[in-house]
């Protein structure tokens, strides 16, 4: 919880909430999180997107590129990102199951197609432990990790999918040279829970519900993780508000899919709205908490209880 202070002595039009990020200028720490691409339908949802992220001034990451790199009749739902945000801080995404399987020719090839700022990797095994056609061979991705953080001219962020990345992982993850993460924690869209809604087989479905609720939530992530690399807070985050406490405990920029995703169907002001909803949200904690600018707001005093402090209180 943040700590309310009644005498905030600033002026809320001084409060400055813009970050650089990766060399890119974010008027405030928000990206909009992969989500869609790779069909012909999800090209406008993309192109609504990506024009209100260009005229806002945040950034945004695109869905798994898989599909169009394997048919290139695909791209142009991932390319219209460039084209409507031609100055945005835009990052490439490709699994890490296809990394392992391709190598880093497939990296190059998601981030030469949309002229990405950098490049997601996703670590996705729940979801595709769920699936009957899932992907599991994990063996050497850390190597692989290595190989495309060497390779690769653009930064690499490595990007859970909604079961959180602990602190042991996140030190493995600097020492192979990734530039970010995205701890990707549970709190939003559960993948299990997708795939449960997916599979046909009676076992997948049982196995699915049993891990519905697996992984670490985003809060306990974003402090086992503080301090090792730059994080990306996603994983239920809904507001301003939500943005600032994770930057609060150690994030440095928030992201969510799902409120923009819905705004997206309507149309690009829609997304301006909502993002302009996370902006005085965002300002509004700021000025509640008497903070000028994000390193003040990345060093006040917050509140803890409940679970995430007996996993603190676990964590020493």
């Amino acid at each position: 919880m943040l700590i309310h202070k009644a005498l905030p002595e600033i002026d809320y039009r001084k409060i400055d909430t813009e970050i650089k990020f990766f060399g890119k200028k974010l008027s405030i720490p928000l990206l909009i999180a992969s989500m869609t691409g790779g069909h012909p339908e999800t090209r406008e949802i993309n192109a609504r997107l990506a024009e209100a992220v260009e005229e806002t001034g945040i950034g945004m990451g695109v869905g798994s590129q898989r599909a169009a790199i394997e048919d290139e009749k695909l791209a142009d739902s991932f390319t219209i990102v460039r084209e409507k945000a031609p100055k945005a801080f835009i990052y490439a995404n490709i699994g890490i199951p296809q990394v392992i399987e391709r190598g880093v020719e497939i990296v190059d090839r998601a981030v030469e197609m949309i002229d990405a700022d950098a490049v997601a990797i996703h670590l996705n095994y729940l979801q595709e432990a769920i699936q009957p056609e899932g992907d599991l061979k994990a063996e050497k991705g850390l190597e692989v990790l290595e190989e495309v953080c060497k390779s690769v001219k653009v930064p690499v962020i490595a990007k859970e999918t909604g079961a959180g990345i602990s602190r042991e992982v996140a030190i493995m993850l600097k020492e192979a040279g990734l530039s970010a993460i995205d701890v990707g924690g549970k709190g939003g869209t559960t993948f299990s829970g997708v795939e449960v809604y997916r599979v046909s087989d009676e076992i997948s479905k049982s196995v699915g519900i049993d891990f519905w609720d697996w992984g670490l939530p985003t809060a306990f992530s974003i402090v086992d993780c503080r301090g090792i690399l730059p994080l990306i807070a996603t994983g239920g985050l809904r507001s301003g508000l939500d943005v600032a406490k994770s930057i609060a405990i150690g994030a440095d920029v928030g992201s969510a899919a799902l409120p923009f995703l819905r705004a997206a169907v309507e149309g690009v002001e829609k997304v301006k709205e909502e993002i302009e909803y996370f902006r005085r949200g965002l300002k509004t904690a700021m000025f509640l908490t008497g903070c000028r600018n994000l390193d003040e707001l990345r060093n006040i005093r917050v509140f803890v209880t409940g679970k995430l402090k007996e996993w603190m209180n676990f964590r020493g």
